[in-house]
């Protein structure tokens, strides 16, 4: 392989931010891309994408648009609907999103309860909240006008980061402007033998850069999908399918792979020494300062992992652990019956949502059971029979950051009451349950009180049965009635 020029290496160190003066020429040309390189992985990367790319309906969309405005719209809700959620389960929220509010005047003009209530499911419900909040600024402080470039979508709009502006300003507006995703940063990472942390600021740094130098400015929006794509579908996390890779003639991390293999060979053979050397590139000589985008010190080549090795990832920290205990307070009624409901506050946690009443779970039962009687008092101007409070099981429901066991209690009265309850609260059917904004958690709550009160299960702490396990349910499967035993 032609070694570069040494003008070439020391820019592309400068351009990483890592000094001139270690002794290790080369080290940022390894982690970069030579021009040639960058206009074959163009040609590959679209020539892949032209053939293998999904039909999803945000991309039939966008397509399809001749309106700047909603073409933007239109890739603005599924870039932040699939932030942090799967692709198959984005689709049907997508199009019942754009059925119901199909323009940013439409999303405007609707309240935070219903976007609530279509979110309900999604997760990250600040989500839906941010983008109703930004449609609102458009439709009212811009004149109905998306702003048209990645800087100003993330200087003006409330919930639009780096990425999301990149995405809207590529693929609506044709801005070459490069983007870093999860599944981006991980092919950057395999075809740069990038091994550090990737959250770290200097390999952040350096994968913008990347990807802005990869970027096709004739087709910037299709270019920045068929990255996200091949991360997606072929350069996954684990067990990525390389034989079927667009880029693989550019990648070092399979280079790599192919270097350990040879060597276990002839180590096998018992002459490692013999034999004619693989022509691989390496990014320093060994006895150079360490290079901080090369796989840490600390985290020797696995040949398990094989290009998985690229990026090593840090071990997460536990989620937060958190009690609460929750009432499902029901009288009677048509159907099942009625629940109460109550509003989560307006910021944090869920906010916004509705909830079956609760505290937080301190101290044993009993002192459980009274904060629970006294946060039921507070909602309802009615005496309550709270020597039949029962105690059903638990419920864990596993957020990004914070593993949440809910004590569940339940309350079935014998008469129905009268009067309305206070602002904040409401009594709903188990079909005005279903249409609610009411989170996941409180889903999986309902189906363990409807469980016990059927005499499906019984209530205990060690073994609350498969509605209170930390698997999430589907909305489908939640609502599938189940077989009378």
């Amino acid at each position: 392989m032609k070694k570069p020029r040494k003008e070439s290496s020391q820019k592309g160190r400068e351009q990483i931010g890592l000094g001139t003066d270690s002794g290790t020429p080369g080290l940022a040309v390894y982690h970069l891309f030579g021009d040639a390189e960058v206009a074959g992985f163009r040609a590959s990367l679209l020539s892949w994408y032209d053939r293998a790319k999904r039909d999803l309906p945000w991309r039939r969309r966008a397509a399809a648009e001749p309106d700047p405005d909603r073409r933007a719209y239109s890739v603005w809700v599924s870039e932040i609907m699939l932030q942090q959620t799967q692709v198959a389960t984005v689709t049907g929220y997508y199009t019942k999103w754009m059925q119901k509010w199909p323009t940013l005047q439409d999303l405007a003009g609707a309240t935070l309860e219903e976007v609530n209530e279509l979110w309900a499911g999604l997760g990250y419900y600040s989500r839906g909240r941010r983008l109703q909040e930004g449609a609102r600024k458009v439709v009212e402080e811009l004149g109905g006008c998306v702003p048209r470039t990645a800087e100003m979508l993330q200087r003006l709009l409330p919930g639009v980061g780096r990425y999301t502006a990149g995405a809207i300003a590529s693929i609506a507006f044709g801005q070459a402007t490069g983007v870093v995703d999860g599944n981006v940063s991980r092919v950057l990472c395999r075809t740069r033998a990038i091994g550090a942390d990737p959250g770290s600021p200097l390999v952040t740094q350096h994968l913008w850069s990347l990807a802005q130098q990869l970027v096709e400015p004739a087709r910037p929006g299709d270019f920045n999908q068929a990255a996200m794509e091949l991360g997606a579908t072929v350069c996954t996390p684990r067990s990525p399918l390389c034989p079927e890779c667009p880029v693989r003639d550019f990648c070092r991390a399979q280079k790599r792979v192919e270097r350990e293999h040879e060597q276990t060979a002839r180590t096998s053979r018992g002459s490692p020494e013999r034999g004619t050397p693989l022509d691989v590139e390496e990014c320093a000589p060994k006895n150079a300062a360490p290079c901080p985008l090369c796989l840490p010190p600390a985290q020797p080549w696995r040949q398990d992992l094989g290009v998985a090795n690229f990026p090593r990832q840090p071990a997460r920290k536990a989620p937060r652990e958190q009690r609460a205990a929750v009432c499902v307070l029901q009288q009677p009624g048509s159907e099942s019956g009625r629940f109460l409901l109550v509003q989560r506050p307006k910021s944090g946690l869920l906010a916004g949502l509705w909830e079956f009443p609760s505290v937080q779970a301190e101290g044993p039962e009993a002192v459980q059971r009274q904060a629970l009687g006294k946060a039921l008092r507070t909602w309802v101007d009615h005496p309550l029979p709270l020597r039949s409070l029962r105690h059903l099981g638990e419920v864990v429901h596993v957020f990004s950051h914070i593993r949440q066991t809910y004590v569940v209690y339940g309350l079935a009265l014998a008469e129905p009451l009268q009067g309305l309850p206070p602002p904040g609260a409401r009594w709903v059917t188990r079909t005005e349950f279903q249409a609610a904004a009411v989170p996941t958690a409180m889903k999986k709550v309902l189906r363990l009180f409807e469980g016990q009160r059927s005499g499906r299960g019984k209530a205990s702490k060690r073994s609350p049965g498969p509605a209170a396990s930390g698997r999430q349910l589907t909305l489908s499967a939640f609502l599938k009635p189940t077989s009378t035993p």
